[in-house]
């Protein structure tokens, strides 16, 4: 398989339509179908479904799309090893759906490159040496790091502004009684998932369902959108059109930190950034 094909792959799932997909990849969208069915002929597989709507992955599809982005992921990595031999290089930094912009800005101003990886995926890399720092919410298993907080926010309500609950100025735990969570898959983040789960029960909320939902923003706000009884619990923030952010009385706060290995090379230049 083509790297090509596995990145054309990657953006029509994630985009769920093949013209933006297109655009998003700087091709012509017939020629970025013709790609497509050419990946699907050479795995003997249907990989979308193809509506007036969109494009829809298949069992097979959502079965190859993490291979396909680790396998992105480490040919970019490889290309940047080689690159850091012949030029000075910025610090590579991880960072989660959901960063503080703050902080964001922080890191672009410095010229930091930054990578979209989730905290397991962070925590690898950072204890093999192929990441310089991770910014992820806290807490993870980060045992032999070092760990400097930068951003601490309440956590609110974010709903469809269709939801029942887009009409209050404020939410308190008992409005959430009967609704589901989406929330992104554990393995992504397990300790922070764990912690917000137990901190909805400390608050006496148990979701109805907690839903597995997908970390790229697109798909997270179409799940809120067309979701129904559905709600997540996100840091104040610009909300994506179609939704709505309450506040949250007696809201738990997430704690993004900056975390490295402090006998890392470029252990110095890591603690100046905060």
């Amino acid at each position: 398989m083509e790297l090509r094909r596995l990145r054309y792959l990657c953006a029509v799932a994630e985009e769920g339509h093949l013209t933006r997909a297109a655009e998003r990849l700087g091709l012509r969208a017939s020629s970025l179908s013709q790609q497509i069915i050419a990946l699907e002929r050479e795995l003997d597989a249907t990989l979308f479904v193809r509506t007036q709507s969109g494009m829809t992955p298949t069992a097979a599809a959502l079965a190859l799309l993490p291979h396909a982005r680790r396998i992105l992921e480490e040919a970019e990595l490889g290309a940047r090893a080689v690159r850091d031999t012949t030029m000075g290089r910025p610090l590579r930094v991880g960072v989660t759906p959901g960063a503080p912009p703050a902080v964001l800005s922080t890191l672009y101003a410095e010229a930091v490159e930054i990578d979209d990886l989730p905290a397991a995926r962070q925590l690898d890399l950072l204890r093999r040496g192929a990441l310089d720092a991770g910014l992820l919410a806290l807490p993870e298993d980060v045992d032999g790091l070092r760990v400097a907080v930068v951003s601490e926010r309440p956590l609110g309500v974010l709903v469809s502004d269709a939801h029942s609950l887009a009409r209050l100025d404020e939410v308190g735990w008992e409005d959430l009684t009967g609704l589901d969570l989406l929330l992104y898959e554990r393995k992504l983040a397990p300790g922070y998932h764990d912690r917000l789960l137990a901190d909805c029960a400390a608050a006496g909320w148990r979701p109805a369902h907690v839903r597995a939902g997908p970390p790229r923003r697109s798909l997270f706000v179409a799940g809120l959108r067309h979701g129904g009884d559905v709600i997540a619990l996100r840091p104040r923030e610009e909300p994506a059109e179609g939704l709505r952010w309450l506040p949250l009385r007696e809201a738990p706060v997430v704690r993004h930190a900056l975390v490295w290995d402090p006998a890392h090379e470029s252990s110095e230049r890591i603690a100046a950034l905060v």
